[in-house]
């Protein structure tokens, strides 16, 4: 698995650069052309390599994989050249030059939620939270947070390994979380972006492939998003949602990293003062008070149970 996993990172690397010169054309960039046929779209390789300064054997070498100990003042010069993004820049950083796995990463077969964090969402009763691993998938929620995004699941899935939801597997494999969307090709793309980057900061994790393999083999849309390298991290803005408890919604988030660099998040909702949203979400909380949530349970503040 290991020899395997190595020679994936080459290829990763050679894909998101030829991606990002086919987006450019020569004129974009201030350069001539004379009229000549062009076999690829956008920029060539030896285009790209004269605006980044770095010869043309130096960068070929570099996009098939096969240069090491990249220096960071020719990565910056490439991604200038090729006007990368903050996202984008540090994607490219992370592909070129793979950091060793965290210390304990891979004998690791689940991720816990800190008990205070648990405690935290919890408490926010009129605000939909939601803890998310590195993975997407579900390490704990509040009743208002599992009420909004997926109500129709077990309140307790977080709390076994094996049942946790994945916000990923669920937008493009469940067709209730697909009608909770109006803008579905919007929230794909999004997500597809996050775990393209993921994917750059933890390429030894062997579940995060697993999850982007099994999305790629079930799913179409899933496969021609990926198979385009965006990259992007979103971690505020707007959502809407078509909620079937309490109908439309548009609510604020914030995607908030924890601090104990595990790759753990907070997802927090919250919707406009007065709005018709704030008295949809009201509405949403006291129905899953009704359900059940109202005895106190939650996922958040209880250790997962090992399968």
């Amino acid at each position: 698995m290991a020899s395997s996993a190595g020679a994936e990172k080459p290829s990763e690397l050679g894909e998101f650069l030829r991606t990002r010169r086919a987006r450019l054309r020569p004129e974009d960039v201030g350069l001539t052309t004379y009229g000549s046929r062009r076999r690829v779209p956008g920029l060539r390789r030896e285009e790209l390599s004269q605006l980044a300064g770095v010869s043309i054997t130096y960068y070929t070498r570099l996009e098939q994989g096969q240069s090491r100990n990249v220096s960071d003042e020719v990565l910056d010069a490439i991604a200038r050249a090729l006007r990368l993004d903050g996202d984008e820049h540090a994607h490219l950083r992370n592909l070129a030059r793979p950091g060793r796995p965290a210390k304990g990463r891979q004998a690791e077969r689940f991720e816990r939620v800190r008990p205070a964090v648990g405690r935290l969402i919890a408490a926010m009763a009129d605000v939909p939270a939601v803890v998310v691993g590195l993975r997407n998938e579900v390490l704990a929620w509040n009743p208002l947070g599992h009420a909004l995004l997926a109500g129709h699941l077990d309140a307790a899935a977080p709390d076994s390994p094996s049942a946790r939801p994945n916000l990923s597997r669920l937008l493009f494999l469940d067709a209730r979380t697909r009608e909770l969307y109006p803008c579905w090709e919007t929230e794909a793309r999004a997500q597809v972006a996050f775990l393209r980057l993921a994917a750059g900061r933890h390429q030894e994790d062997r579940q995060l492939a697993e999850v982007i393999g099994e999305l790629s083999m079930k799913s179409a849309e899933f496969a021609a998003l990926w198979s385009r390298h965006p990259v992007h991290d979103c971690l505020f803005g707007t959502k809407e949602f078509h909620h079937p408890v309490v109908g439309d919604l548009a609510l604020d988030f914030e995607a908030l990293p924890l601090p104990e660099a595990s790759g753990h998040r907070m997802l927090l909702f919250i919707a406009v003062p007065g709005s018709s949203s704030e008295a949809g979400l009201r509405l949403l909380a006291a129905s899953a008070a009704a359900s059940g949530w109202a005895t106190g349970r939650t996922s958040a503040g209880r250790e997962p149970v090992e399968d």
